[in-house]
């Protein structure tokens, strides 16, 4: 049987860290947070996004203080995710899972609406089984979204032969909890350091990420 990929879009698949920090930077001024860099942004960040905000505040935001920051971040990140492209390789890499037999799909918090037009864009939509984009309230977790997107796939997936490919702890803790197996990548919101107490393989590139996902579907086929 074949083992199948459920990619994590951005900070995975789409290289959007730039984007995504200026954005935050732009949100965290409505508020009067002070601006962080890269290093610091990633050592903090943390899904779901209002407890990040609270780590920062030292309170959970206000209704009226979260409505300012997601707009903030959202109107920023639409402006300068523009700029931004997909990690290296990423084409290459779909397309030689694809060769190998297996198969793929694309989860994303990123808004659907927003998400599928910019796949296609990319020329990607064709390698995936499904995509996916958040269809409620920003600021959730995975687990959620993770759980009904393998169920639209049915009988297409096995999750026990299913591997999530993120950025963010949360991606991992969402693939556990389906009874999937999870990879994190160190490219995205955040560090080796904050990614490895998960338990989960940490890979510096997405091709590591593939080579570990493929491993996998010999050990099961084997």
């Amino acid at each position: 049987m074949r083992t199948h990929i459920v990619w994590d879009w951005n900070g995975t698949l789409f290289h959007d860290m730039d984007a995504v920090l200026a954005a935050s930077n732009a949100a965290f001024a409505t508020i009067g947070v002070e601006p962080m860099t890269l290093q610091q942004y990633r050592e903090q960040y943390e899904i779901p996004i209002p407890r990040f905000y609270e780590r920062l505040l030292g309170r959970m935001p206000s209704t009226e203080e979260w409505l300012k920051l997601d707009d903030a971040f959202h109107d920023r990140y639409v402006e300068l995710s523009r700029a931004c492209g997909l990690t290296e390789g990423v084409p290459e890499l779909l397309a030689a899972w694809r060769a190998a037999g297996h198969s793929q799909s694309l989860l994303s918090m990123y808004e659907h609406e927003k998400l599928v037009p910019l796949v296609d864009a990319f020329g990607l939509t064709g390698s995936f089984l499904r995509v996916d984009g958040r269809s409620g309230p920003s600021g959730g977790q995975k687990a959620q979204q993770l759980a009904r997107h393998l169920a639209e796939l049915g009988e297409l997936v096995d999750p026990a032969r299913t591997v999530l490919i993120g950025d963010a702890a949360d991606d991992a803790l969402a693939a556990l909890q389906a009874g999937a197996h999870a990879v994190l990548y160190t490219g995205g919101s955040h560090t080796r350091e904050k990614l490895e107490p998960v338990g989960v393989p940490v890979v510096d590139s997405l091709a590591e990420a593939v080579e570990l996902a493929g491993q996998l579907a010999g050990r099961l086929t084997g």
